[in-house]
């Protein structure tokens, strides 16, 4: 399958935030859990901030808690992209460091979906990450953060 853009749209860029990169970097040798709390309280509209609050709580085999954040990064996610110019379709590249929070916001809600046996979810959400960007699953997958 080529990764080339054939519906025309231009590719959706979102602005990086790198206070919260910086947030969540800082939890490495600390109370993560504090971190990651605060990080999310301080950024609450940061799709990566519930990602990786989603991602702790998976490590922690809380499937329900990691879908719940997972879901609310989603959500954020999706208002970044539309106030971003992006109208349900279209490019949203792994590879632009602002895109990563969505992307994998999408991912963790994929992944806890499946893990609550949530089918019809894994599917539509793979679908939304292969038409965002094919490389995103493979990316995340291989721990490209």
């Amino acid at each position: 399958m080529s990764s080339e853009n054939l519906l025309g749209v231009p590719p959706t860029y979102l602005t990086d935030d790198p206070a919260v990169r910086e947030a969540l970097a800082g939890a490495i040798g600390f109370d993560v859990d504090d971190v990651l709390e605060q990080t999310v309280r301080d950024h609450p509209t940061s799709s990566l901030a519930w990602a990786v609050l989603a991602d702790r709580a998976w490590s922690r085999r809380e499937l329900v808690q990691s879908y719940a954040y997972a879901r609310v990064g989603y959500h954020r996610g999706l208002d970044a992209l539309r106030r971003g110019g992006w109208k349900g379709q279209g490019p949203v590249p792994w590879s632009h460091e602002g895109n990563r929070g969505v992307l994998l916001s999408l991912y963790m809600l994929r992944r806890a979906a499946e893990g609550i046996g949530e089918t019809d979810e894994v599917s539509r959400l793979t679908d939304f990450l292969d038409g965002a960007d094919p490389a995103a699953i493979p990316a995340i997958e291989a721990g490209d953060r």
